[in-house]
């Protein structure tokens, strides 16, 4: 499943490429989100997520496999099991970002999503809407974040 997210940082993009560079800064701001190890460009936590009735704790890692400073892109391969056994998730992000002013910074994300167990029992629209509540959350937590960071 593919699913492509855009948000805008209230943030120059020079901040806001470091921040999405750095999971001890974005981590905080995903909802449900645990970061517990990160090394290089590798990562792991857990991630609490809610479908409908369906509520779901994955474990799992990540890794940035591909950066670039100069066009502003990043590729981060993540896997995770959910804790009660019941499924498993994986997904390539691919991140990029362009600059929409002196202190705003356009981001998309198009995530390759794939889903096995009970989550996969919803349909593209559930999950679509979801993952758009998420991001909203996040992108508001991070401009929040590193508007205080500039203060």
């Amino acid at each position: 499943m593919r699913l492509e997210n855009r948000f805008t940082i209230a943030a120059p993009i020079d901040e806001a490429w470091a921040a999405l560079n750095e999971p001890t800064v974005v981590a905080p701001c995903f909802p449900g989100a645990t970061l517990t190890d990160y090394s290089g460009p590798s990562f792991s936590g857990t991630v609490k997520v809610r479908l409908g009735a369906i509520s779901m704790i994955y474990k799992g890692k990540g890794t940035y496999v591909e950066r670039d400073d100069v066009s502003r892109t990043l590729v981060i391969e993540a896997t995770g099991n959910d804790s009660r056994g019941s499924g498993t998730a994986a997904a390539i992000v691919t991140g990029s970002m362009e600059e929409a002013g002196p202190d705003k910074t356009d981001v998309t994300m198009v995530t390759e999503l794939k889903i096995t167990g009970r989550p996969a029992q919803f349909g593209r629209g559930v999950i679509a809407d979801v993952s758009e509540k998420i991001i909203g959350m996040f992108s508001a937590c991070l401009s929040e974040k590193l508007s205080v960071a500039r203060r």
